[in-house]
């Protein structure tokens, strides 16, 4: 069977999780993703304006599973991997609703992914060049090798790059690869949600890959702070408990590789150090890290009770 053929065999469904979503910009990614794919599902977590009643104006082409309440990315990425099998999809391609696919993003990555089928690989999951409009300065893919840290910038846009994981916004994964790995941990809430995943998908033998030729915009936290020249990436106070909490979380699993653990905690470290000295609000965000160090060490999961 050629490439072509496998294309055109496979189905792929679109899952956007939405929360209170700007809706112009909404629009904007359900125009760019609806034309590239099988079918396209969103998943709103307790939103507060009326995203139903937009997602009926705008396209019948979409199905909508409202959730009562925020009950965090990874519950319901997994609502909407479930809706994605019973419509007998082979792939989900995962999105934040702050995302932009460019128009032949989803081609690309489904012919890197028949590449790598084809090959004998077992894929965890296949992810895009993304660019922060704010920032102009495109995150590189990242692996942890020894004690090191490698980063690749893309300097050749045929290249598919074999990475630990990629953000789950933009990535593309097999139906049977859930099947086998298992869905996103719900207790995680949002944050190292994609990261626990794809480290758990490499332990047993699947690989995960960047492609370089493959692109999207997407927003990466609130204003960035400009840092000896460089524009860094910021959240809320509430996002950072979640980042730091998790982070402690995963560090404790017996599975993951001590290496791992050493390199993403120097970073985690020098996280703490930025956050407490060059973020408006200081005290806050130390706080809710320092919290969220503590939640992490004392199995405190899921949403952070008021």
């Amino acid at each position: 069977m050629t490439i072509e053929a496998d294309q055109k065999a496979d189905l792929i469904a679109a899952i956007i999780v939405t929360y209170n979503p700007d809706f112009k910009a909404l629009a904007q990614l359900l125009d760019a993703i609806v034309p590239q794919v099988h079918k396209t599902i969103i998943v709103d977590n307790g939103s507060q304006n009326d995203v139903c009643s937009f997602i009926k104006n705008f396209t019948n082409k979409i199905i909508f599973e409202p959730l009562e309440q925020n009950l965090g990315i990874a519950k319901a990425h997994n609502v909407g991997i479930e809706i994605a099998r019973n419509n007998n999809s082979n792939y989900v391609l995962l999105f934040d609703q702050d995302s932009l696919p460019h128009s032949d993003m989803v081609k690309k990555l489904h012919s890197a992914a028949v590449e790598k089928r084809k090959a004998g690989i077992k894929i965890a999951c296949l992810g895009v060049r993304y660019e922060d409009p704010r920032q102009k300065n495109p995150p590189p893919f990242i692996k942890v090798e020894g004690l090191k840290l490698t980063r690749h910038q893309c300097n050749c846009e045929s290249d598919i790059v074999e990475v630990d994981y990629l953000i789950s916004s933009g990535s593309l994964i097999p139906i049977e690869t859930i099947d086998n790995v298992g869905g996103m941990r719900e207790e995680l809430f949002i944050d190292y949600v994609d990261i626990e995943w794809g480290l758990r998908a490499q332990k047993i033998g699947y690989q995960s890959f960047g492609v370089c030729s493959a692109y999207m915009q997407h927003d990466l936290g609130d204003n960035p702070i400009i840092f000896l020249g460089r524009k860094i990436p910021v959240h809320s106070p509430l996002r950072h408990y979640y980042h730091f909490r998790n982070a402690i979380w995963l560090y404790k699993q017996n599975w993951l590789k001590t290496n791992w653990k050493i390199v993403d905690g120097i970073k985690l470290i020098r996280k703490f150090v930025f956050y407490s000295l060059f973020t408006e609000n200081r005290v806050d965000h130390i706080r809710m890290m320092l919290k969220g160090i503590w939640h992490g060490l004392t199995n405190k999961m899921g949403a952070m009770k008021p």
